[in-house]
């Protein structure tokens, strides 16, 4: 019997949370874990009650023909780290310490290496605490 790692494990969860992204460019999922217990995940979408991009068949920065990591404020999306930080913060859970896991698929056909999370987002990571990023990534 061949048994998944914990990372294996994690990260495959992650690539079933980003089944949920709404993006049209790239699908991302975020787990966050501490103690060894999932606190919260996040995809790629929209604000809550917000249209997604999937749903109206449009993405402003395709349609302005702007390259990965361009005008983010642009988008109507919020990345998967961020909402996975939110989420947990919604529901009261405290992610200092714990292990952010993320999955991250190009839709958009470009061969650009993501190097993980955004300058924001990396911010965002630092600053609540989070000591350890983990990333699988499709080109």
């Amino acid at each position: 019997m061949t048994r998944l790692t914990k990372e294996e494990y994690y990260l495959n969860i992650a690539r079933a949370v980003a089944e949920r992204s709404t993006c049209l460019r790239a699908r991302a999922g975020t787990v966050i874990v501490k103690e060894d217990v999932i606190i919260s995940t996040g995809y790629i979408g929209s604000a809550r009650g917000d249209e997604n991009c999937c749903d109206i068949g449009v993405c402003e920065r395709d349609r302005l023909k702007l390259k990965p990591g361009e005008r983010y404020e642009l988008c109507r999306s919020v990345h998967s780290e961020a909402n996975a930080i939110i989420n947990a913060a919604r529901n009261g859970h405290s992610v200092l310490g714990g292990t952010m896991y993320i999955y991250f698929e190009r839709l958009d056909g470009q061969k650009i290496k993501h190097n993980g999370p955004c300058i924001m987002c990396q911010r965002m990571i630092k600053n609540v605490g989070i000591t350890q990023v983990k990333l699988e990534e499709v080109i």
